[in-house]
């Protein structure tokens, strides 16, 4: 995961967790152990280890962010 992870270093992600749990944000860094997200100046580092899924932000044809997400 570690590895896949880096791939979306400066992108806006969703991030799903085992306990179905949803973060939102850009990954700014990501390391063995961990990811750091940030959100409207916050800064969450989430345990690589309970990561299920990260996606990109979905956008439309437009490039706008698309305001339903259906999984």
């Amino acid at each position: 995961m570690f590895e896949l992870a880096k791939k979306f270093i400066g992108k806006e992600c969703i991030i799903y967790t085992f306990n179905s749990a949803q973060y939102t944000g850009t990954v700014t860094e990501v390391n063995e152990g961990g990811l750091l997200l940030e959100k409207e100046g916050a800064i969450e580092a989430l345990n690589l280890d309970y990561i299920v899924r990260i996606r990109e932000y979905p956008r439309n044809k437009n490039g706008k962010k698309k305001s339903v997400i259906l999984d």
